[in-house]
């Protein structure tokens, strides 16, 4: 390529370039198709039951049935599009982040075109604040310095200079380079660059496409429920056709037993769990964006709160990604004369930096001075730029009728600039070297007094005095400290994995509070073996100059011992790592397009705070679905017995699928909210994370669940039994029956929640959705049993003052037997103590 003077691309061959390469942006994933997430619904084993229901309601010649049992179809149906099409839309609306437009020479003239527009061959025309939109090379620069923290992590600009000859791109962060790269920010200076490449084909591009090799972990949860669902499936279908065989055999029904089997089959599938799952994980969803947490992938909540290791990057998530003073001194080693005044410090530190200027240390500097400044700086009488040979900055400025100039550099420049001697610039080297070792950047500022004499066009042999160091760090960010401790006694262990120097991600490390007792860098890495990976990974928490593919081989080397990570990060040189971590996290003020695509979750603030505020809502979500999940099992065990056991003692049928579909689809996920809503346990993140390898229900939480739902059971069957004998009709024992099905289910609920922290004490605890249950079930019964045509639809008979009370009763009795035997029983036990970060 010809980096030579170049006028530009004209217009016609700029329009047929975009058509042969296509436009300048990176592919991003492709949205869900609605018609899929339709046909994943249906292929649901309850779906499938309902819709079979339904067909022989048709057949009996029962379209109200029918019509009824479809409409549940739609509403499941319904939840699961309106839930994909939520998260689809809130990704989009998180897109863009980059600049839209670009400045290139067409035609001969600057012109200001869509980013999307740039195509290779274009001149670019970067100036200070510019988002630079391509590959691209050099052919012109002027004291340009461009942030390339999004590729390669390190937040100080790198300096870059034109060639005057062809050359091949090379990879970014080898400063001074002549290139410069899509995505990255130009923080001083102006060029012209001649675009290489654009698109995918960019750096950034290329991380990209290195996402598509590495595959998708899939939520354990999602596995477990599956199984289970899958499992309880095959026994459904088994128990329905042998009430087939049943009814055909000994009763000559054959329409009749598969009515009856599907029934069974419908009481016994937990078809609740999906939508159980779905409200569980949007509604948690939801409180989290509250919280600045976008669940672009919404499995990622209950992984979340199982995560061990979080893999933290340094710029952007654990610091600001922005300069700081943090330290100036007069006091220097080996000053010849007195120390300086620390506001004469300050001010001519201002004074040195140009009046407006993206450079994050300029912003840095005039921030630390701008106090000791007072009015606005002087105008500059002349301009001293900073320059490989001479890395110092200054600025001739006049106050007062006297002219003086202020340098700010690097300190062993200065201080030759101010006749230190050797000894001296040593004594210097050494207070510098200490601070550098605390993971800071250290400039020096003097001062060259002229009087009334005209500013000469160059800087040595001017009498500069050195005014003291000024020490500069990339802060962390506000509360990251007590994020990492909460971390620890979670027993979530945080690591640092960055690009940056060695003794910068020590210093970082320190501060935050992470164990920074051993440090590896990508060098070592890279001569490690796998097995001399894991052993090291034993006892390391800090690693620096690590590579975009060695983040990559962390994570990944985590994962085969066992760990569950969640990776953090905001740069494209993070997009591998977000995309093979169990969870990846990426920032969404700072982050890139790829980096976001890759994640699971974004944040929107970029506040590492709000990461931790995700693990505490993931271990919520899940300890309240192990509620959820145990409440569907033990329900299931009424219902199906109920099913069953007229069918089995020769009577008609109790229950027919319109009683256990209303059941199931009103209480339930009814259920499923209150559960949902209840608050969390205060000491939910003072215990280790759960093992990875756990089920979401262990036996003695399963046995648990189905004694309740036998208790309820036998409750139950109780009331039926009195209806049957007291009244002598079927109807006003269906009545009981489903009355105290109804209520038995409430009684579980009451049940469950006070079982951690007793029976009055939980009713006192702030849930209105329980509440809410508790008076919607009660108002839909009232509701079936007073309208006529609901209670023909269900074919119930009026309760009598007697059954009502038999049935409170009843209700009363069952559930402090369960409060009783459940705190007995489920009495928390001890737990190991959290391991350290």
């Amino acid at each position: 390529m010809d980096v030579a003077a170049h006028p530009g691309l004209g217009s016609e061959e700029a329009r047929r370039l975009l058509r042969e390469v296509g436009p300048n942006a990176l592919a991003t994933e492709k949205r869900s198709r609605w018609w899929r997430t339709l046909l994943d619904v249906l292929r649901e084993p309850m779906v499938l039951l309902l819709v079979a229901c339904a067909g022989a309601y048709v057949a009996f010649g029962q379209p109200s049935e029918a019509a009824l049992l479809g409409a549940s179809v739609l509403l499941v149906v319904g939840i699961s599009l309106l839930q994909e099409g939520k998260t689809e839309r809130a990704l989009q609306a998180l897109q863009d982040l980059s600049s839209p437009m670009a400045s290139v020479r067409r035609d001969g003239r600057a012109v200001r075109i869509r980013s999307a527009e740039v195509v290779p061959g274009d001149v670019l025309l970067l100036a200070e604040g510019d988002r630079v939109t391509a590959d691209a090379v050099l052919v012109s620069a002027t004291e340009l310095r461009v942030n390339e923290s999004l590729l390669t992590g390190e937040s100080t600009p790198v300096g870059k200079r034109a060639v005057p000859a062809p050359i091949a791109l090379e990879a970014p962060g080898e400063a001074p380079t002549p290139f410069v790269y899509a995505s990255t920010l130009v923080v001083g200076g102006r060029g012209e660059a001649i675009v290489g490449v654009t698109g995918a084909r960019t750096e950034v591009g290329r991380i990209g496409r290195a996402l598509d090799t590495i595959s998708l972990v899939r939520s354990p949860l999602r596995e477990q429920l599956s199984g289970l669902v899958r499992a309880v499936a095959l026994v459904a279908a088994a128990c329905c056709v042998g009430m087939l065989l049943v009814y055909g055999l000994g009763r000559a029904d054959w329409l009749g037993g598969l009515l009856a089997g599907l029934t069974l089959a419908i009481s016994l599938v937990p078809e609740e769990f999906p939508v159980v799952v779905t409200i569980f994980l949007a509604l948690g969803a939801y409180r989290m964006a509250r919280r600045n947490v976008l669940a672009r992938r919404m499995a990622a909540l209950e992984t979340l709160g199982a995560a061990t290791v979080l893999c933290a990057d340094k710029t952007g998530t654990l610091t600001e990604n922005r300069m700081r003073v943090v330290e100036g001194t007069t006091a220097l080693a080996g000053a010849p004369g007195n120390a300086a005044d620390p506001a004469e410090l300050r001010e001519t530190a201002v004074l040195a930096c140009p009046r407006e200027s993206f450079d994050p240390m300029d912003q840095a500097t005039v921030e630390y001075g701008r106090e000791a400044l007072g009015a606005s700086p002087p105008p500059a009488l002349l301009e001293y730029p900073l320059s490989s040979e001479l890395p110092v900055m200054a600025f001739a400025r006049a106050k007062e009728g006297r002219s003086f100039v202020a340098a700010k550099g690097a300190p062993e420049a200065v201080a030759h600039l101010s006749g230190w001697n050797h000894d001296q610039r040593r004594a210097l080297d050494a207070q510098v070297r200490e601070l550098a070792e605390r993971g800071l950047r250290v400039l020096a500022v003097a001062r060259a007094e002229l009087g009334q004499g005209v500013p000469p066009e160059r800087l040595r042999g001017l009498p500069f005095r050195m005014l003291g160091l000024l020490a500069y760090a990339d802060p962390l960010r506000t509360g990251v400290a007590d994020a990492v401790a909460e971390c620890r006694r979670a027993g979530v262990r945080v690591m640092l994995i960055t690009g940056d120097h060695p003794s910068t991600a020590l210093a970082i490390a320190r501060a935050a509070g992470i164990d920074a007792g051993r440090l590896l860098t990508g060098a070592q890495l890279e001569s490690l073996a796998d097995g001399e990976l894991q052993a090291a990974l034993a006892d390391t928490r800090v690693f620096a100059r690590v590579a975009p593919l060695q983040k990559l081989r962390l994570v990944e080397t985590l994962q085969a011992m066992g760990e569950v990570v969640a990776m953090t990060g905001d740069g494209v040189n993070d997009a591998p790592a977000l995309r093979a971590a169990n969870i990846g996290v990426a920032m969404g003020g700072r982050g890139t397009d790829v980096a976001r695509e890759a994640a699971d979750l974004i944040v929107l603030d970029d506040d590492f705070v709000s990461i931790v505020g995700a693990i505490r809502a993931g271990r919520r979500v899940y300890a309240n679905l192990q509620k959820s999940i145990g409440f569907v099992l033990a329900v299931h065990v009424p219902i199906a017995g109920m099913a069953m056991l007229p069918v089995l003692l020769g009577w008609p049928m109790l229950l027919t699928p319109v009683h256990i579909v209303l059941l199931e689809l009103i209480i339930d996920p009814a259920c499923s909210i209150a559960f949902e809503m209840e608050p969390a346990d205060p000491a939910i993140m003072d215990r280790p994370p759960r093992s990875p390898k756990a089920r979401l229900m262990d036996r003695r939480q399963v046995l648990g669940s189905l004694l309740e739902g036998l208790a309820v059971f036998a409750v139950v069957a109780l009331g039926f039994w009195i209806g049957l004998h007291k009244h002598g009709g079927m109807g006003d024992a269906r009545t009981l029956a489903f009355s105290g099905l109804l209520f038995g289910s409430l009684g579980l609920i009451v049940a469950s929640r006070a079982q951690s922290t007793g029976l009055w004490r939980s009713l006192r605890v702030p849930n209105p959705a329980f509440w809410a249950v508790l008076g919607g079930a009660s108002l839909v019964l009232a509701l079936m049993l007073l309208l006529p045509p609901l209670r023909t639809l269900f074919r119930l008979t009026p309760l009598h003052a007697d059954d009502v009370a038999i049935s409170a009763g009843l209700t009363a009795a069952l559930v402090a037997a369960l409060v009783l035997t459940g705190r007995i029983a489920g009495r928390p036990r001890a737990r190991a103590p959290a391991p350290t970060s």
